[in-house]
């Protein structure tokens, strides 16, 4: 996908975090927000995370594996 490993570098590093964000905005629904509300949001960020991991990250993982960090697989 990137064959620049400096850029694959910063991709991964940024997708990490955005995907760390939407993680912790779930908690903040789940605290703030009706059942119903938390459902879909829920729903809506995991399609959003796994496009992410699908369509970002594990491309960039096969074209750079050392930057995969451990735990991802």
């Amino acid at each position: 996908m990137i064959k620049d490993k400096s850029v694959a570098r910063q991709i991964s590093d940024l997708m990490i975090e955005f995907s760390a964000r939407i993680d912790r905005s779930i908690l903040t629904v789940q605290e703030k927000c009706s059942p119903e509300e938390f459902k879909a949001y829920r729903l809506a960020t995991a399609k959003v995370l796994g496009e992410i991991l699908l369509e970002v990250l594990n491309p960039l993982y096969d074209e750079h594996p050392d930057l995969k960090p451990a735990g991802l697989d």
